[in-house]
């Protein structure tokens, strides 16, 4: 491990912005639904829709997507992807969608969620909220709500670790192995 660079108050004082600025670009909460994508965007969602509710005394519908089959890698990979199921028990027409995520690296993950969300109806529009923000695009997708800028180098890695999926609450930049042996 390089460096922790978000420890539990830090998400959380981020998750707590970022519903703010959603409530305030989306002037409230109304016809706005929160899909978090599988995995850990399920539990940032969760996390928005309460601190949603707490300041607007609404609850904001939540889904869950997986972008597995919309992957444009998916034939190139040698390991057999477990394919979880989406639910999105609502009509996504005329919604205003936030989409959830841990973090925003090339934007294969979100290009392949907004092929998905396309099979469910056709929203208003679609909004990007994300813990940290990476860099290194590859398309040309940006987020509309940011936790963290963190600026990394390509052998970096970050990893966002959650209670609900690790038992402990931080983010943090890893340093690939083959990384280290071509420095040393």
């Amino acid at each position: 491990m390089k460096s922790v660079i978000m420890d539990e108050v830090a998400i959380d004082r981020a998750l707590t912005r970022i519903a703010h600025e959603i409530l305030e670009h989306n002037k409230g909460c109304q016809d706005v639904v929160l899909i978090g994508i599988r995995t850990r965007g399920i539990h940032l969602a969760r996390r928005l829709v309460d601190k949603l509710q707490a300041i607007e005394g609404e609850i904001v519908p939540l889904g869950v997507m997986d972008v597995t089959l919309y992957r444009d890698d998916l034939r190139h990979r040698v390991d057999h992807p477990k394919v979880e199921r989406t639910e999105i028990p609502f009509p996504l027409t005329g919604k205003r969608v936030i989409l959830v995520d841990d973090v925003l690296f090339t934007g294969r993950t979100i290009r392949a969620a907004l092929d998905g969300l396309m099979d469910f109806g056709r929203p208003r529009s679609i909004q990007l909220a994300v813990l940290v923000d990476r860099g290194h695009r590859e398309l040309p997708i940006r987020a509309d709500y940011v936790g963290r800028n963190v600026p990394t180098a390509m052998p970096e890695s970050v990893e966002v670790r959650l209670r609900e999926e690790d038992g402990m609450e931080q983010v943090v930049i890893l340093e690939r192995p083959e990384s280290r042996r071509r420095q040393a």
